[in-house]
């Protein structure tokens, strides 16, 4: 496909890779010419100088034959601008990335008004996420299928876990049935386990769950679960006040640390129901003064990732509290792995990973379209969410009959609504949804589980 992105910041230039490395023909579009030039340089992708709101910048970069046109520049109004004139002057999809909360409510009418096909906001999604992981704290990332009817729940085995030692076959007759292990996570090294793979200490498991099981399995193994019912939230920027309107929406109670006195007086002002302290917190007396040591979650969300790195790592050595960092730029996260967090969030890959859903769906004109997707074990792995349409090759047949690729597992089945774990016996439909776990990439079209 043809896709012109404008703007070539942190998230431009990710999603100019990850488009690249799925084989697209992608053209970048940007008013900063070292910045473009490096970028082009990198990926071996063209570039256009100019502004994304001049019209010629757009036609120059081949709007009029363009497939999709993404706009990821800092501002919000160049973004629905320009999607607004390739909406107008061509027939490709649009895409923009809007963060200001001002535009919250407004989202589906502006949506609607310009016609764009998505709208992507980084902070609210990440904001979403965190708090998913705050209501169910043991595990390290959460990852939701068919709108929320089932997950892929990520979670670190300790020592005394019942898990210790025992292969997945035992897991599964003695211990619990109803979850099925999709990806393990060890050493740096991913594995897509067989009956016979045993787990250890350590290693970090992804497991396909429903909700309303995950406490209960979580009992069994050994893990504890408890309920989180105060937040520290360090930062007071724009994911800070989407994720304290959704914490304080589900009754939990929620201090902010915000060292810019103007930003602390307006989130005070927009969250009344929440405590906005205005002081620096990097202050360790501050954080001890205001209870970091009896906090049931700390969320580390300043506008520096060495100080939320730093931050997280004081907040695990003085409590035992649940600890979520934010990291906005991941070209260290092979050594961020490294260290003792539990769960490091990167807004970015949020937004690629959106955006990759939307464009692998569009390519495909079987019906058999991509709806969700999700990247594992550092970009190694990925989840996927499949439509299976009228003619895809895997109907009617079980799935120990189908002829799957290796490193990849089907691991649930959506029928008419309802979850499905799969067995060998298991048959899929036209109209039901799959769930597949695999480190083959660019998968865009449920045949291409077939080898």
């Amino acid at each position: 496909m043809k896709i012109i992105i404008v703007g070539g910041g942190k998230t431009g230039a990710s999603l100019t890779k990850s488009l690249t490395d799925e084989g697209h023909d992608v053209v970048v579009v940007d008013v900063n010419a070292d910045r473009l030039t490096e970028l082009c340089n990198q990926n071996d992708v063209m570039g256009i100088y100019g502004n994304g709101m001049n019209y010629s910048a757009l036609l120059e970069a081949g709007l009029e034959d363009a497939d999709i046109l993404i706009s990821v520049t800092g501002s919000d109004e160049q973004n629905l601008l320009c999607s607004l004139f390739a909406k107008k002057k061509s027939r490709c999809s649009t895409i923009a990335r809007v963060r200001n909360p001002m535009y919250l409510t407004e989202v589906n009418f502006i949506r609607e008004q310009i016609g764009l096909s998505m709208i992507i906001n980084p902070e609210l999604a990440a904001a979403t996420d965190i708090a998913r992981l705050v209501r169910f704290p043991s595990a390290i990332d959460i990852n939701p299928f068919a709108k929320g009817k089932v997950e892929l729940l990520t979670f670190k085995i300790t020592e005394d876990s019942a898990l210790n030692g025992k292969n997945l076959i035992y897991v599964r007759n003695k211990i619990e049935s109803e979850v099925l292990f999709c990806a393990v996570e060890r050493g740096g090294e991913y594995h897509i386990p067989s009956g016979n793979f045993e787990l250890q200490a350590g290693d970090k498991a992804s497991v396909i769950i429903l909700p309303k099981k995950e406490r209960a399995f979580f009992k069994k193994i050994g893990i504890g679960t408890r309920t989180i019912k105060d937040v520290m939230i360090a930062g007071g920027g724009t994911i800070a006040y989407y994720l304290a309107r959704q914490l304080l929406n589900i009754g939990i109670t929620v201090k902010i640390i915000e060292r810019d006195e103007k930003r602390a007086h307006e989130l005070s002002e927009k969250l009344p129901n929440a405590l906005v302290i205005h002081g620096n917190a990097s202050d360790k007396d501050l954080l001890l003064e205001e209870g970091l040591a009896s906090t049931d979650a700390f969320v580390s969300l300043t506008g520096f990732d060495e100080e939320n790195v730093l931050l997280s790592l004081y907040a695990k050595e003085t409590t035992n509290a649940k600890v979520i960092t934010k990291v906005d730029h991941n070209s260290f996260n092979k050594l961020i792995s490294k260290l003792d967090l539990d769960t490091v969030i990167y807004p970015c890959d949020i937004t690629i990973e959106y955006i990759l859903q939307y464009v692998r769906a569009n390519q495909n004109a079987m019906g058999n379209n991509v709806e969700s997707l999700y990247k594992l074990v550092e970009d190694k792995v990925e989840a996927l969410e499949f439509k299976v349409g009228d003619t895809a090759p895997i109907i009617g047949i079980p799935l120990q009959k189908m002829d799957l690729k290796d490193e990849l597992i089907i691991c649930g089945i959506i029928h008419k609504g309802k979850f499905i774990l799969p067995n060998g016996d298991s048959t899929v439909e036209a109209g039901d949804r799959i769930i597949v776990v695999t480190s083959h990439k660019k998968l865009d079209d449920v045949g291409d589980i077939l080898r």
